[in-house]
């Protein structure tokens, strides 16, 4: 057994929402004292690294309410109740950019915050671009933004760009071989 596993003895449910759940759960720590942890439970989530033919990455830009702020992003959403995250990663990019595309290709997942949540992450990234039109959620405001590499490494630099899937993804793309060079 993981010599640094905590068991969980008792799971207490405080929240339920649309979007993630709450939860206490008391747990024995593996020195066999007892502590508590308040976790948030997530469905998941997809996030698109969508490049055109010119070599440019979309972005979308949209308010946070829980930032109190606008901030620039790649397209991403919540997986949706048994959903692929292919699938979902497909619906997402046309959604919220108007791109279609026959090819996204997974890169990798990660967890958000895994100090509290067990949201996980599913990058994919797509250079199969078509033109379409967007399908935003009713309650989704956004405008779209075409950048190069050089400038959305700057916008990470000044946080415009300020979250961390989005920071990833900018990483990734500058550590693919020669894109960029």
């Amino acid at each position: 057994m993981n010599h640094l596993y905590e068991k969980t003895v008792k799971t207490t449910e405080i929240f339920k929402g649309k979007v993630i759940d709450l939860e206490v759960q008391e747990v024995e720590l593996p020195n066999g004292k007892m502590s508590s942890r308040e976790i948030v439970k997530h469905p998941g989530a997809v996030a698109v690294l969508p490049i055109t033919k010119e070599g440019k990455i979309v972005l979308v830009r949209q308010y946070r309410k829980a930032l109190g702020k606008t901030i620039v992003e790649i397209p991403a959403g919540k997986l949706e109740k048994e959903e692929n995250p292919l699938d979902s990663a497909a619906r997402e990019l046309e959604e919220e950019t108007g791109y279609k595309t026959d090819k996204l290709d997974f890169l990798l997942s990660f967890y958000t915050s895994p100090g509290f949540a067990d949201e996980l992450i599913y990058l994919y990234m797509t250079d199969k671009l078509e033109k379409g039109t967007t399908n935003m959620d009713e309650d989704e405001f956004l405008d779209l933004l075409e950048v190069s590499l050089e400038e959305a490494e700057q916008m990470v630099k000044d946080q415009t760009i300020h979250d961390a899937k989005t920071a990833y993804a900018i990483l990734y793309l500058r550590m693919k071989a020669g894109f960029g060079s």
